[in-house]
């Protein structure tokens, strides 16, 4: 491994010493976007090639930056911000995976002039415990209108404690044809995540004493536990537009105005989603697992989902480049749910399986507007008319205003929403060999208010949130699914900011929050992850090449709180009031370097274990990785 990275280093800084220029992004040649969660609009994302914190590479980090988790990278985790954690009912089983699979609410087309290709790889720790990621990008036009897009993502994790290894593999393929009257956007994903459940370790003094492989571990072993998620879904979104553009007319004066446009479109969305769970342990430990359903011999555990939405919508809108834009749509949502899962039979020691089959229609709607280009309002929300969700609805709102300064522009919103939602259908049946439960739960009711403050130029961002919860829905401390049935709120705070002084940066970030019943909700009062680093710019005049470097160092560190346990058997986190988990510093040390289109960085991460205690949990029972050397790579190819 060591003799094939130098070949690649070797292989990608020839190119740099010896190429002239230095290498510009060019943005006109790409363009990306997502498309809204309502899937009405293309929401732009810029075209990044910077290599700024590089090292925090790892999805999970992109998508929120303060994660708990069970140590290695791949396994299940959850955010330790609270206003973060993904929350809705038809992501349940891919919640703690969620950053990992490619859903439709995280694909990225694009449309390129060139082909474009991204390659990015990184490796860590000994040949025997090493954790890897790879990923492909590639997208390319058929011509200017017509563009396919594929990507293939591998987290392989060998893991430094005993049967902890992880693999998450996913691919999707998306394209989009945007013609001037008819749109279409295309994508298909396939997620297979495969971990194995060491059920933590049993013993917490030989931290101090062992190496992590010699740890014993409460599966493993004879108590073989393996889970498993395997995801597919489907996207088709085809919109047709009625009239066309008219163009600038001149008024008595001379000079062109914009006439009033209105155009109206069709829609029809289709959206397949296939969800399977399953566990297996082939000798069950009744010690650490409890109740024994089915059979103490064998654990073999499935549920699935399956759902399939159809919606179909008419938009409208006026003239999307004029200083007054309103726009809006309606349409009406079928959805057809099929949930299945192995139901205990107490006299005997076979199962039965039983499907549930569920239905809703759901209307939805959006109004938008916006009075001039620094100010703009968005509604969005839906009622379930008919179904298994009858009564439940949700209306999101924001509202946004930007500032002109010397710097660039910065934004102010204010956004709420309010919901009243069945939980999860998985909250009221499960039957597995450890675990059963049939429940009736009431519908959650959520209102949460916000504001935020951006201002990139400064590197300055604030938020504020809060949110009042009835009927709060969550595992209690038996792993059991329950209700709080009084109400319950949440506040924080979360500020960030870039401090730079000549070429030192010093990035902290904060996060602050407080729950009013911490026995149903107990989170860490103050969250902080910093980052500190020199960057400097070395310029080759002999080859007028540059090499761009960061150096420097981070820290995560929360307070204690009772943080969640996690129940193999279940996939679930769930509550616990035993132990308190925080107070303890994971510091890391980086290396980040540009070289043209070539991003490397080389890290020591959690550089200060065994020297500052060894109470290096985030969640109890699964120590976080001890020392470990990481380094990666990233190549990207457009031309």
């Amino acid at each position: 491994m060591r003799r094939t990275l130098a070949i690649l280093l070797l292989t990608c800084l020839t190119p740099v010493f010896s190429a002239g220029a230095q290498d510009t992004v060019r943005h006109r040649i790409i363009e990306m976007w997502k498309l809204s969660p309502d899937q009405t609009e293309e929401l732009k994302v810029p075209f990044d090639t910077t290599f700024s914190l590089f090292h925090q590479y790892r999805l999970a980090d992109k998508y929120s930056p303060l994660n708990a988790s069970p140590g290695s990278y791949g396994l299940p985790f959850y955010q330790l911000n609270f206003f973060d954690r993904v929350t809705d009912p038809d992501k349940y089983l891919g919640w703690y995976y969620y950053p990992f699979m490619y859903q439709p609410g995280n694909y990225l087309f694009m449309n390129t002039q060139v082909p474009f290709t991204e390659l990015v790889w990184t490796y860590g720790g000994l040949r025997d415990q090493a954790e890897q990621t790879f990923r492909i990008r590639h997208s390319q036009n058929v011509n200017r209108k017509l563009n396919f897009a594929l990507v293939y993502d591998i987290v392989y994790n060998l893991g430094q404690y005993n049967y902890q290894q992880s693999s998450d593999k996913s691919f999707a393929f998306n394209g989009s044809y945007r013609g001037d009257n008819y749109k279409a956007y295309f994508a298909y994903g396939l997620n297979n995540i495969k971990t194995y459940e060491n059920g933590g370790i049993s013993d917490l003094s030989q931290l101090e004493t062992l190496e992590p492989k010699n740890i014993a571990v409460n599966l493993g072993g004879l108590s073989k536990a393996l889970s498993y998620l395997k995801n597919s879904n489907l996207m088709l979104v085809q919109r047709y537009t009625l009239g066309k553009k008219t163009t600038s007319v001149a008024d008595s004066s001379g000079s062109a105005r914009e006439p009033f446009w209105l155009s109206g479109s069709f829609s029809h969305i289709l959206m397949i989603d296939g969800n399977r769970r399953s566990y297996e342990d082939n000798n069950p430990d009744t010690v650490f697992y409890g109740p024994v359903y089915i059979s103490d011999r064998h654990t073999f555990d499935s549920l699935s989902a399956r759902t399939i939405k159809n919606t179909i919508r008419f938009d409208f809108t006026t003239r999307e480049s004029g200083r007054f834009r309103l726009a809006g749509g309606v349409g009406i949502r079928n959805e057809l749910i099929r949930y299945s899962q192995i139901v205990p039979t107490h006299d005997t020691l076979v199962a039965d399986t039983a499907v549930w089959r569920k239905h809703n229609n759901v209307l939805v709607g959006r109004l938008y507007n916006n009075i001039g280009d620094k100010f703009y309002w968005l509604a969005t929300g839906e009622l379930f008319l008919s179904g298994y969700r009858f009564g439940d609805f949700n209306l999101d709102g924001v509202i946004s205003k930007s500032f002109s300064f010397k710097k660039g522009l910065a934004s102010w919103n204010i956004n709420g929403s309010i919901a009243n939602r069945q939980p999860s259908f998985w909250y009221e049946q499960w039957g597995g060999n450890h675990f059963e439960w049939s429940k009736s739960m009431n519908k959650e009711f959520r209102i949460d208010v916000g504001s935020s403050f951006n201002y990139p130029a400064r590197g300055l961002e604030l938020r504020f949130n809060y949110a009042i919860i009835d009927n709060y829905t969550a595992f209690d401390t038996l792993a059991m699914p329950s209700q709080h049935g009084g109400g319950l709120s949440v506040a924080s705070v979360f500020a960030s900011k870039d401090l730079r002084a000549w070429k030192f940066h010093l990035t902290p970030t904060l996060l602050v929050q407080q729950s009013s019943n911490p026995d149903v909700l107990d989170l860490p009062l103050a969250t902080v992850r910093a980052t500190a680093f020199f960057e400097h710019l070395f310029n080759f005049k002999k080859t007028n090449g540059q090499l761009n470097m960061q150096l420097g160092a981070e820290v995560l560190y929360h307070t204690p709180y009772h943080a969640l346990a996690y129940m193999p058997a279940t996939g679930r986190y769930y509550r616990q009031n035993a132990v308190e988990i925080g107070n303890y510093p994971f510091v890391n040390v980086f290396l980040n370097l540009k070289l043209r289109r070539t991003r490397i960085f080389l890290m020591l991460d959690h550089v200060n274990s065994g020297f500052t205690g060894y109470d290096y949990f985030m969640i109890p029972f699964y120590p976080m990785n001890i020392r470990m050397f990481r380094y990666g790579l990233a190549w990207t190819f457009y031309d």
